[in-house]
């Protein structure tokens, strides 16, 4: 029994689907054909009931017909495309609406005249049609050529990135994958460095400058007094050392003037680059490291600063760096020196600015920069003094 109702079944399921076919294939083309035909001969032969019947059915196969194509047409149509299609629309109504007024009274029958008149319109619906259309599959066809293009481009960089990141990591390990970095090396690792963050997007360079502060490349390490090759700390790392040490690859105005907007940029280390003018605005920068660096007129809006810093010491003793002919080394232990340089920037909008950064910059951000940060700066001294 089971086997025969599992047989009824299928055999109903395929023979609903045999006929859903055959209409949609056979029976509905020739009755829309049919409904078309008896509609003009209707018009033609003056018979009100089946031809109010017929137009009736012919809106309804119309409407059938054209519900999936139409659907599909407005869910493709950009922002700026439905001015066009309702400008259209509304055009349409307008001039149907005045001859139907102009119409009315002047005959109660239809006659050549008016059949005449529809004709000219429906032929002149079909040409703006005829023109929209053209219009629509001229947009569509720069659409998809401008996503390959796109494409193609995003892909592009990828691979330039992936082969710049080989070329690093060739040209800064030894065969056993420690760090060995000669001053030439240095020299053509920054060469690199700086002509790839000049040729591509900010979400490359977002991730170009997180794969260097990952790999610790743009950390300042311990080196060896004699050969100068970084030192190990024990646990498998390489020593930082940010008095005397030595950068693998120095930022130094790499990324000045850079647009880096709503870049993940977390635990990046910034420290002593030069970012003049940079825009971090809605960038993730938690835990960043901008101890030392230049950020003058940099823009913050909106940007997630939870953990980041920009000194070292206690705030109320931090200052900004000082130029190193000023012979004034830096105090890790008081910040005297360690500080970001700061004046100028918009913070204008960020997010988790704990209290002890918030001090340093409204302390040595400058009128400017106060004015910007969440929470204010009342009670705390303008050290910069203007």
């Amino acid at each position: 029994m089971a086997t025969s109702t599992g047989s009824e079944s299928i055999t109903l399921s395929t023979l609903v689907q045999r006929l859903i076919q055959f209409w949609q294939q056979g029976v509905r083309p020739a009755l829309t054909l049919s409904v078309f035909g008896i509609t003009i001969i209707t018009l033609v032969l003056r018979v009100p009931v089946v031809g109010i019947l017929a137009a009736a059915a012919s809106i309804l196969l119309g409407v059938q017909l054209l519900w999936q194509p139409v659907n599909e047409f407005v869910q493709e149509l950009a922002p700026r495309q439905w001015p066009v299609v309702l400008g259209t629309l509304t055009f349409l109504a307008g001039g149907f609406s005045l001859l139907l007024w102009s119409l009315q009274g002047r005959t109660q029958t239809i006659n050549w005249e008016v059949v005449s008149a529809l004709g000219e319109s429906i032929g002149a619906l079909g040409q703006i049609l005829v023109a929209v259309l053209a219009a629509f599959i001229a947009w569509r066809q720069y659409v998809n050529t401008r996503e390959l293009t796109q494409q193609q481009n995003r892909i592009t960089q990828q691979q330039t990135i992936d082969a710049y990141f080989q070329g690093i990591a060739d040209l800064a390990l030894d065969d056993q994958g420690f760090l060995e970095d000669w001053p030439q090396e240095r020299m053509f690792a920054e060469g690199r460095t700086a002509a790839i963050l000049s040729s591509i997007d900010a979400e490359g360079k977002g991730k170009v400058i997180r794969f260097l502060s990952t790999s610790r490349l743009l950390t300042p390490l311990k080196r060896d007094q004699r050969l100068g090759r970084p030192i190990l700390d024990g646990t498998g790392l390489y020593e930082e050392d940010r008095v005397h040490g030595e950068r693998v690859i120095d930022l130094d105005a790499m990324l000045a003037g850079a647009d880096l907007a709503g870049i993940d940029l977390r635990l990046v280390d910034f420290s002593n680059a030069n970012l003049t003018q940079t825009n971090f605005s809605r960038c993730n920068l938690m835990g960043a490291n901008f101890t030392g660096a230049i950020l003058d007129r940099a823009q913050f809006v909106g940007g997630d600063l939870r953990g980041t810093r920009f000194f070292y010491g206690r705030p109320d003793q931090a200052s900004p760096r000082q130029p190193p002919d000023w012979g004034q080394p830096a105090n890790f232990q008081t910040g005297a020196g360690t500080g970001a340089i700061i004046e100028g920037c918009n913070f204008t909008g960020v997010r988790h600015l704990d209290e002890e950064q918030r001090y340093y910059c409204c302390a040595w951000g400058g009128s400017k920069t106060r004015s910007t940060i969440p929470g204010g700066c009342e009670g705390i001294p303008n050290k910069l003094g203007r």
